[in-house]
């Protein structure tokens, strides 16, 4: 396990600790409920159908932009859990490379525990936006 938590970039691996402390569930959705508070505001302009996240029940939007060679994501949602995902995610990769982000494997979202604690249509959800953050960071290289 900590294995993982090593090759992780440090904002996502401090994440996964942290989520890794709130030993039961309903820890982990207080959490999720912070993170999603945190969240800046998405531009209404940005919802659009080319942001939107495939696979997800709930409305998840993400974009993602260069800013001096780091990937500088925003994302939001319609449900306040999801949105604590969206956001989890957006501090975890900010400011990495396009690189980095596409090397990660989503072996921290089981080391996070949100897996066992979120419902199946949620953790999915979950993959699918980590699944559309790399997707978007890769444009983002091959548009450089």
């Amino acid at each position: 396990m900590s294995s993982t938590l090593d090759s992780l970039p440090p904002a996502l691996a401090k994440i996964v600790q942290r989520f890794q402390r709130a030993a039961e569930p309903k820890r982990r959705y207080e959490q999720l409920i912070w993170y999603a508070q945190k969240l800046p505001e998405f531009p209404e302009a940005d919802k659009l159908p080319e942001n939107k996240v495939p696979g997800c029940v709930s409305q998840v939007y993400v974009t993602a932009s260069l800013d001096d060679g780091k990937v500088v994501f925003q994302g939001d949602s319609d449900s306040q859990l999801t949105k604590g995902l969206v956001a989890l995610l957006v501090e975890g990769l900010n400011g990495l490379t396009p690189t980095q982000i596409v090397q990660l494997t989503p072996d921290f979202i089981q080391a996070t525990g949100l897996n066992v604690s979120l419902t199946p249509s949620r953790a999915n959800g979950f993959y699918n936006i980590f699944k559309t953050m790399q997707k978007k960071a890769l444009e983002c290289k091959l548009e450089n």
